[in-house]
């Protein structure tokens, strides 16, 4: 069972720890900036849990016809999050490669890239997305809470020693909080 959670702290070697660090820093980034270090470390190890039991369940199926490598790194938690940052986008169009394409297809197009990736395993990388895709459509709604609950664990034993840790930047909960702090 511990599996579900730490396949994402598996490395094989230097190349892929470089990429899948790499990921973590800017699509993991990014969403954390959007809903909070609370709710960022929540998700995480929930994309990471469900991203491992689709794997789980697709992958003596998908065995049969082609060769399965075991989901390792933080790729398919960082595909999870950019489907859920794509699919709750307003922005409809956006610049990939020098051409104009759908945001919804961007995670798509960086699913064939990350083919390249050493130890890459494209039905982990796939599962990540398709659990961040169901996320972000709100099929996982169960998997919200409530803005308030964010600030209420803001305040709470591991998320208060976060806070004092210099040179590590917290985001807060709240949207109105999240809102100051990048005012100021």
């Amino acid at each position: 069972v511990h599996r579900l959670v730490t396949h994402i702290f598996v490395y094989e070697d230097l190349a892929s720890l470089t990429c899948g660090a790499v990921a973590i820093w800017y699509f993991a980034g990014s969403f954390e900036r959007n809903v909070g270090t609370v709710k960022h470390c929540f998700l995480t190890i929930t994309f990471s849990v469900l991203s491992a039991l689709l794997y789980l369940l697709l992958e003596p199926l998908v065995s049969w016809v082609l060769e399965v490598g075991d989901a390792k790194g933080f790729l398919p938690v960082a595909f999870a999050t950019l489907g859920v940052s794509t699919t709750r986008s307003r922005m409809k169009r956006t610049l990939l490669f020098g051409c104009r394409v759908p945001v919804v297809l961007v995670p798509w197009f960086v699913l064939c890239i990350a083919c390249v990736i050493p130890h890459s395993s494209l039905l982990g990388n796939l599962c990540g997305l398709l659990v961040g895709e169901a996320y972000g459509l709100g099929y996982c709604f169960c998997l919200d809470f409530p803005e308030s609950m964010g600030s209420k664990l803001d305040r709470v034993f591991p998320f208060t020693l976060l806070k004092r840790i210099p040179g590590l930047k917290y985001i807060p909960g709240s949207l109105a909080e999240r809102r100051a702090s990048e005012s100021s």
